[in-house]
């Protein structure tokens, strides 16, 4: 049998990297930071921050349409949850069925009867 041996020594493994801070020329772009045109140039942006996401103070908030938008949103969700707890409850009702029937048994439909 053959021993295995370590792949890198302790030295090795612990290792410590020297860091060198990129410099403004050399970083990376982003998509849609800069770009170039058809003559080739570089297109120099502003950076992108959080002011495009500001809101203006002219435009009046739209607090009705907010309102019924998350009237909407949780009416679908109250109704999705709905919908997800009768179809767990029936595969579990048809599983104990299935699993009665299985067993042997004969009376395992359940039959409801009117009471008078």
């Amino acid at each position: 049998m053959k021993t295995q041996q370590p792949i890198a020594t302790q030295e090795e493994e612990h290792r410590v990297l020297q860091f060198r801070p990129r410099s403004v020329g050399t970083a990376p772009s982003r998509r849609g930071e800069m770009g170039r045109h058809a003559t080739g140039t570089d297109d120099q942006q502003e950076p992108n921050d959080l002011s495009r996401y500001e809101r203006v103070d002219d435009e009046p908030d739209d607090f009705r349409h907010r309102m019924l938008a998350n009237v909407a949103a949780f009416a679908f969700t109250v109704a999705l949850t709905a919908v997800a707890i009768w179809l767990a409850m029936s595969i579990a009702d048809l599983r104990n069925t299935q699993d009665c029937v299985l067993m042997g048994r004969r009376d395992c439909a359940h039959i409801s009867t009117p009471h008078f």
